[in-house]
């Protein structure tokens, strides 16, 4: 593919060193990638929009995919990725420049079914153990927020689910849309109402990379303007997530 005529070489430096761009691809949120079982395949917003970046900049891309959000944040300092695709968050910020958000997604609690938790208000109180996906936009809120509850860190968003079970513990922590999933089929627990965080996704590139940073945020607006967003997320079966609003 030729280069794009009106492309910075400086957004090309930083967002394509090794010649290629690579993309860090969390499989962990089912709203933003999907991995499909019969093919491999991967789809979803966020394949979506590396892919259209690799158009724009006339370069390869390269999907590396990590099951879960604190795994792409464990390499930080490695330099294994050029961008990544993760919800914003100050302790992420310190090694990320993120764009503004392409994609709400809420953050929600399930219980089982005969819990006595039927709001969100209800859940940070002595006793109350919280399972949650390690280093997730939603642990580091938790951790900043919940005074009396105690959060337990599973590997992974889906882990967390998993340790819930099997620990009977009270509650779980997750994006809205797999919890909403998992209590459909599952009659024992239920989706506490209320949201206790608004989950802002946006596209990120390591600190340092300043052009890159300004042609991403530029990009992602341009996206949201245009419905590339919105058609993406109707084509991977995502209706309940949100299109950000234009940037401030």
């Amino acid at each position: 593919m030729a280069q794009t005529t009106n492309t910075n070489a400086a957004v090309v430096a930083d967002l394509a060193p090794t010649g290629k761009i690579r993309a860090a691809i969390n499989l962990g949120n089912v709203v933003l990638a999907q991995k499909n079982a019969a093919t491999g395949a991967l789809g979803g917003v966020s394949v979506d929009i590396a892919r259209e970046l690799a158009r724009r900049l006339g370069k390869e891309v390269e999907l590396i995919e990590y099951n879960a959000a604190g795994l792409v944040t464990d390499v930080v300092k490695d330099g294994v990725w050029d961008i990544c695709f993760l919800a914003i968050d100050p302790v992420r910020g310190a090694g990320i420049d993120f764009s503004a958000p392409y994609v709400l997604i809420e953050g929600g609690y399930i219980v089982p079914k005969q819990s006595t938790i039927t709001k969100v208000e209800d859940v940070d109180k002595p006793g109350t153990r919280i399972a949650v996906g390690r280093a997730s936009a939603y642990d580091l809120y938790l951790t900043r927020a919940i005074k009396n509850a105690t959060l337990l860190r599973a590997e992974s968003s889906p882990g967390a689910i998993e340790l819930f079970v099997r620990n009977k513990l009270e509650v779980a922590a997750g994006v809205m849309q797999p919890l909403v999933s998992y209590a459909a089929t599952n009659p024992d627990v239920r989706v506490v109402n209320g949201r206790f965080m608004v989950i802002e996704q946006a596209l990120g590139t390591h600190k340092g990379r300043a052009a890159g940073a300004a042609y991403l945020r530029g990009m992602i607006e341009e996206l949201k303007a245009s419905g590339f967003i919105a058609a993406s997320l109707k084509a991977s079966n995502q209706p309940d997530a949100a299109v950000a609003p234009p940037a401030k």
